[in-house]
Protein backbone atom coordinates (compact mmCIF):
# COMPACT_ATOMS: atom_id res chain seq x y z
CA UNK A 1 0.00 0.00 0.00
CA UNK A 2 1.31 3.08 -0.64
CA UNK A 3 1.32 5.27 2.29
CA UNK A 4 1.07 8.76 0.31
CA UNK A 5 4.02 9.99 2.40
CA UNK A 6 6.89 10.13 -0.13
CA UNK A 7 8.84 13.33 0.04
CA UNK A 8 7.45 13.69 3.42
CA UNK A 9 9.93 15.11 6.64
CA UNK A 10 8.95 12.95 10.02
CA UNK A 11 10.73 13.71 13.37
CA UNK A 12 11.01 10.65 15.20
CA UNK A 13 11.88 11.35 18.83
CA UNK A 14 13.59 8.53 21.12
CA UNK A 15 14.25 7.47 17.97
CA UNK A 16 17.55 5.65 19.33
CA UNK A 17 15.12 3.20 20.93
CA UNK A 18 13.61 0.04 19.83
CA UNK A 19 10.27 1.30 19.20
CA UNK A 20 11.45 4.95 17.63
CA UNK A 21 13.91 3.11 15.77
CA UNK A 22 11.26 0.75 14.17
CA UNK A 23 9.13 3.77 13.53
CA UNK A 24 11.72 5.51 11.45
CA UNK A 25 12.30 2.43 9.24
CA UNK A 26 8.96 2.12 8.94
CA UNK A 27 8.44 5.77 7.50
CA UNK A 28 12.10 5.72 5.78
CA UNK A 29 10.09 2.35 3.95
CA UNK A 30 7.05 4.43 2.98
CA UNK A 31 9.64 7.11 1.52
CA UNK A 32 9.56 9.93 4.32
CA UNK A 33 12.56 11.60 5.30
CA UNK A 34 13.56 11.35 8.87
CA UNK A 35 14.74 13.15 11.70
CA UNK A 36 15.77 10.88 14.60
CA UNK A 37 16.16 12.86 18.00
CA UNK A 38 17.74 10.57 21.14
CA UNK A 39 20.35 11.46 23.71
CA UNK A 40 22.28 8.03 22.88
CA UNK A 41 23.77 9.04 20.47
CA UNK A 42 25.38 5.20 19.68
CA UNK A 43 22.00 4.15 19.79
CA UNK A 44 20.99 6.80 17.42
CA UNK A 45 23.94 6.82 14.97
CA UNK A 46 22.33 2.72 14.07
CA UNK A 47 18.83 3.95 13.97
CA UNK A 48 19.97 6.59 11.42
CA UNK A 49 22.19 3.73 9.38
CA UNK A 50 18.75 1.70 9.37
CA UNK A 51 17.12 4.18 7.73
CA UNK A 52 19.73 5.12 4.96
CA UNK A 53 19.24 1.28 4.23
CA UNK A 54 15.65 1.57 3.41
CA UNK A 55 17.13 4.56 0.59
CA UNK A 56 15.59 7.53 2.46
CA UNK A 57 17.47 10.45 3.88
CA UNK A 58 18.13 10.43 7.33
CA UNK A 59 19.30 13.13 10.18
CA UNK A 60 20.59 12.22 13.48
CA UNK A 61 20.12 14.71 16.15
CA UNK A 62 21.34 14.21 19.71
CA UNK A 63 18.84 15.37 21.64
CA UNK A 64 18.14 15.91 25.91
CA UNK A 65 14.13 16.42 25.71
CA UNK A 66 14.51 17.54 29.09
CA UNK A 67 16.12 21.06 27.69
CA UNK A 68 13.49 22.57 26.44
CA UNK A 69 15.34 25.67 25.66
CA UNK A 70 17.26 23.60 22.90
CA UNK A 71 13.50 22.91 20.85
CA UNK A 72 13.44 25.90 18.65
CA UNK A 73 17.25 25.37 18.05
CA UNK A 74 16.60 21.89 16.70
CA UNK A 75 13.42 21.96 14.66
CA UNK A 76 15.29 25.11 12.62
CA UNK A 77 17.99 22.48 11.76
CA UNK A 78 15.86 19.71 10.76
CA UNK A 79 13.81 22.27 8.53
CA UNK A 80 17.50 23.46 6.61
CA UNK A 81 18.64 19.75 6.29
CA UNK A 82 15.64 17.81 5.25
CA UNK A 83 12.08 20.40 5.40
CA UNK A 84 9.41 21.32 7.51
CA UNK A 85 8.12 18.60 10.10
CA UNK A 86 5.19 17.17 8.32
CA UNK A 87 4.94 14.33 10.53
CA UNK A 88 5.77 14.15 14.39
CA UNK A 89 6.29 10.84 16.44
CA UNK A 90 6.10 11.79 19.90
CA UNK A 91 8.47 8.80 21.41
CA UNK A 92 9.95 9.20 25.09
CA UNK A 93 11.50 6.80 27.53
CA UNK A 94 9.72 5.86 30.26
CA UNK A 95 11.26 6.81 34.00
CA UNK A 96 12.63 3.92 36.48
CA UNK A 97 10.17 1.49 37.97
CA UNK A 98 8.88 2.56 41.45
CA UNK A 99 5.23 2.74 43.12
CA UNK A 100 3.43 6.11 42.88
CA UNK A 101 3.44 7.06 46.31
CA UNK A 102 6.55 8.34 48.03
CA UNK A 103 8.95 9.56 45.21
CA UNK A 104 10.68 12.76 45.42
CA UNK A 105 9.21 15.77 43.62
CA UNK A 106 12.45 15.97 41.59
CA UNK A 107 12.02 12.74 40.21
CA UNK A 108 8.40 13.89 39.25
CA UNK A 109 9.50 17.21 38.29
CA UNK A 110 12.22 15.74 35.53
CA UNK A 111 10.09 13.12 34.30
CA UNK A 112 7.01 15.58 33.57
CA UNK A 113 9.64 17.81 32.00
CA UNK A 114 11.00 15.02 29.76
CA UNK A 115 7.91 12.75 29.15
CA UNK A 116 5.35 15.68 28.98
CA UNK A 117 6.22 18.78 28.53
CA UNK A 118 8.92 18.61 25.94
CA UNK A 119 6.42 16.60 23.82
CA UNK A 120 4.22 19.65 24.11
CA UNK A 121 6.81 22.47 23.28
CA UNK A 122 8.41 20.37 20.16
CA UNK A 123 5.04 20.02 18.85
CA UNK A 124 3.49 23.49 19.31
CA UNK A 125 6.84 24.12 17.70
CA UNK A 126 5.72 22.49 14.38
CA UNK A 127 2.39 23.18 14.21
CA UNK A 128 2.48 26.29 13.22
CA UNK A 129 3.76 24.80 9.74
CA UNK A 130 1.18 22.21 9.53
CA UNK A 131 -1.79 24.41 9.65
CA UNK A 132 0.16 26.74 7.21
CA UNK A 133 0.62 23.38 4.42
CA UNK A 134 -2.86 21.90 5.74
CA UNK A 135 -1.65 19.13 6.23
CA UNK A 136 -0.15 17.50 9.67
CA UNK A 137 0.24 13.92 11.56
CA UNK A 138 0.90 13.75 14.91
CA UNK A 139 1.27 10.76 16.35
CA UNK A 140 2.00 10.09 20.39
CA UNK A 141 3.57 6.42 21.62
CA UNK A 142 2.29 6.46 25.61
CA UNK A 143 2.03 2.71 27.01
CA UNK A 144 -0.87 -0.09 27.74
CA UNK A 145 -0.34 1.70 31.36
CA UNK A 146 -3.07 4.61 30.16
CA UNK A 147 -5.61 2.29 30.31
CA UNK A 148 -4.92 -0.71 33.07
CA UNK A 149 -2.55 1.00 35.37
CA UNK A 150 0.68 -1.12 35.45
CA UNK A 151 1.61 -2.11 39.14
CA UNK A 152 5.41 -0.19 40.20
CA UNK A 153 5.14 2.11 36.96
CA UNK A 154 3.39 4.64 39.34
CA UNK A 155 5.44 7.63 37.86
CA UNK A 156 5.02 6.52 34.35
CA UNK A 157 1.09 5.61 34.53
CA UNK A 158 -0.04 9.04 35.68
CA UNK A 159 1.81 10.56 33.04
CA UNK A 160 1.60 8.96 30.23
CA UNK A 161 -2.38 9.66 30.89
CA UNK A 162 -1.55 13.35 30.73
CA UNK A 163 -0.78 12.83 27.56
CA UNK A 164 -4.09 11.29 26.20
CA UNK A 165 -6.09 13.84 27.21
CA UNK A 166 -3.54 16.66 25.63
CA UNK A 167 -3.52 14.82 22.45
CA UNK A 168 -7.69 14.03 22.45
CA UNK A 169 -8.01 17.73 23.06
CA UNK A 170 -5.14 18.64 20.43
CA UNK A 171 -7.52 16.97 17.91
CA UNK A 172 -10.36 18.72 17.88
CA UNK A 173 -8.01 21.75 18.27
CA UNK A 174 -6.45 21.28 14.88
CA UNK A 175 -8.79 18.51 12.95
CA UNK A 176 -9.71 21.81 10.41
CA UNK A 177 -6.05 22.23 9.16
CA UNK A 178 -5.70 19.35 8.16
CA UNK A 179 -3.95 17.80 11.10
CA UNK A 180 -4.87 14.90 12.98
CA UNK A 181 -3.62 13.70 16.17
CA UNK A 182 -3.77 9.96 17.37
CA UNK A 183 -2.29 8.24 20.35
CA UNK A 184 -0.70 4.67 20.31
CA UNK A 185 -0.16 2.52 23.25
CA UNK A 186 2.48 -0.60 23.04
CA UNK A 187 1.10 -3.77 24.84
CA UNK A 188 4.62 -6.25 25.52
CA UNK A 189 6.56 -5.23 22.20
CA UNK A 190 10.13 -6.88 23.12
CA UNK A 191 12.41 -3.89 23.26
CA UNK A 192 15.23 -2.94 25.98
CA UNK A 193 12.69 -1.12 28.08
CA UNK A 194 10.18 -4.13 27.89
CA UNK A 195 13.69 -6.45 28.62
CA UNK A 196 15.01 -3.77 31.71
CA UNK A 197 11.02 -4.00 33.32
CA UNK A 198 11.38 -7.81 32.72
CA UNK A 199 14.64 -8.35 34.74
CA UNK A 200 13.35 -5.74 37.35
CA UNK A 201 10.56 -7.85 38.47
CA UNK A 202 12.76 -11.13 38.16
CA UNK A 203 14.76 -9.29 40.71
CA UNK A 204 12.35 -7.86 42.80
CA UNK A 205 10.23 -11.07 42.97
CA UNK A 206 13.40 -13.05 43.19
CA UNK A 207 11.97 -15.47 40.16
CA UNK A 208 14.43 -16.47 37.05
CA UNK A 209 13.92 -13.66 33.75
CA UNK A 210 12.49 -16.28 31.97
CA UNK A 211 9.70 -17.28 34.23
CA UNK A 212 9.13 -13.44 34.21
CA UNK A 213 9.16 -13.59 30.27
CA UNK A 214 6.78 -16.75 30.43
CA UNK A 215 3.83 -15.46 33.06
CA UNK A 216 3.88 -12.21 30.61
CA UNK A 217 3.52 -14.04 27.33
CA UNK A 218 0.82 -16.22 29.26
CA UNK A 219 -1.14 -12.85 29.68
CA UNK A 220 -1.14 -12.04 25.93
CA UNK A 221 -4.26 -13.58 23.67
CA UNK A 222 -1.69 -14.48 20.61
CA UNK A 223 0.30 -15.65 23.47
CA UNK A 224 4.41 -13.50 22.70
CA UNK A 225 5.71 -10.48 22.88
CA UNK A 226 5.06 -8.20 20.16
CA UNK A 227 7.64 -7.12 17.39
CA UNK A 228 8.96 -3.99 17.41
CA UNK A 229 7.98 -3.37 13.36
CA UNK A 230 4.45 -4.75 13.94
CA UNK A 231 4.43 -1.54 15.90
CA UNK A 232 5.89 0.59 13.93
CA UNK A 233 3.90 -0.38 10.79
CA UNK A 234 0.75 1.14 12.77
CA UNK A 235 2.18 4.30 13.17
CA UNK A 236 3.45 4.19 10.01
CA UNK A 237 -0.02 4.21 9.13
CA UNK A 238 -1.96 6.60 11.29
CA UNK A 239 1.36 8.58 10.24
CA UNK A 240 -0.03 8.67 6.22
CA UNK A 241 -2.39 9.93 3.93
CA UNK A 242 -4.36 6.86 4.05
CA UNK A 243 -5.65 7.97 7.48
CA UNK A 244 -6.85 11.18 7.06
CA UNK A 245 -10.00 10.58 8.64
CA UNK A 246 -8.49 8.92 11.80
CA UNK A 247 -7.95 11.57 14.52
CA UNK A 248 -8.39 11.83 18.03
CA UNK A 249 -8.18 8.15 18.72
CA UNK A 250 -6.43 5.87 21.17
CA UNK A 251 -4.94 2.77 19.43
CA UNK A 252 -4.17 -0.62 21.23
CA UNK A 253 -1.28 -2.85 19.59
CA UNK A 254 -0.91 -5.20 22.40
CA UNK A 255 -1.73 -8.46 21.27
CA UNK A 256 -5.29 -8.07 23.03
CA UNK A 257 -3.37 -8.09 26.89
CA UNK A 258 -5.33 -5.09 27.89
CA UNK A 259 -8.55 -6.99 29.36
CA UNK A 260 -11.48 -4.01 29.29
CA UNK A 261 -13.26 -3.04 26.20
Amino acid sequence: MDLGISGRTALVLGGGGGLGGAIAVALGKAGARVALADVNAEALAASVAAVERTGAAARGIVWDLADLASVDGHVRAIEEGLGPVDILVNNTGGPPPTPAAGQEAALWRNSFETMVLSVIAITDRVLPGMRARHWGRIVTSTSSGVVAPIANLGISNALRLSLVGWSKTLAREVGRDGITANVVLPGRVATGRIEFLDRAKAKRDNLPLEAVVAESAGAIPLGRYGRPEEYADVVAFLASERASYITGSVIRVDGGLIASI
